[in-house]
């Protein structure tokens, strides 16, 4: 049998590049399309496997920041909360995390805090992880959405994300379900690539 052209085998080669380059872009992209107020718009964004919640993010190799918006549904009575963890991977212990939650005058607070164990204090402004933009949050169409723009720890692109939904009780953040979808709120993400992997927390 004569061998094939090699135009052939070069045509077959750069499509199956271009599949392997689609299927990594539709992994980057698996999510929902989503509206941002005038000025916000994001490059990435990744569908998060529990509690309904999605990233949006612009990663900036110059300087090792990235962009982010967190959305995630809830209730007006309820908080949700979007962090790193440079300390324990697959926990919630050991994140630096910002949570949102109803404010004074109809206004979204945004709580910066360090979960030191799995009763936090939740002191503000505990943070292991430089902020360079501080972070704002919205409420609208029974979601939060948190903005803020943060240095990835070690100037890695890798890093433990964590993610959490629950109630307020007397206008205080209250303890998150402790079973389902709540313990297994936990991704490694590729800032860069959009690469992904599950966790489960403790």
């Amino acid at each position: 049998m004569a061998p094939r052209p090699r135009t052939h085998t070069v045509c077959l080669l750069a499509g199956a590049v271009l599949m392997l380059l689609f299927a990594a872009a539709t992994a980057a992209q698996s999510c929902a399309p989503a509206k941002f107020p005038a000025g916000r718009s994001f490059q990435r964004c990744t569908a998060l496997p529990v509690l309904g919640a999605s990233l949006y993010w612009t990663y900036h190799a110059s300087n090792g920041t990235a962009d982010l918006a967190f959305r995630a549904p809830q209730s007006a009575g309820g908080w949700v909360a979007w962090g790193i963890n440079t300390d324990r991977p697959s926990s919630m212990a050991g994140s630096s995390v910002f949570l949102a939650s109803p404010g004074a005058g109809g206004a979204v607070s945004v709580l910066m805090t360090f979960l030191e164990s799995t009763s936090p204090s939740l002191t503000n402004g505990t943070l292991k992880l430089d902020v360079p933009v501080a972070p704002v949050a919205e409420y609208t169409g029974g979601a939060y959405t948190i903005y803020v723009t943060v240095a990835l720890p070690g100037n890695n692109t890798v890093q433990n994300t964590v993610w959490q939904a629950g109630p307020l009780s007397g206008g205080q953040v209250a303890a998150h379900p402790m079973s389902g979808a709540n313990l297994q709120s936990t991704m490694k993400l590729d800032f860069l690539s959009g690469g992904t992997g599950t966790g489960v927390t403790d």
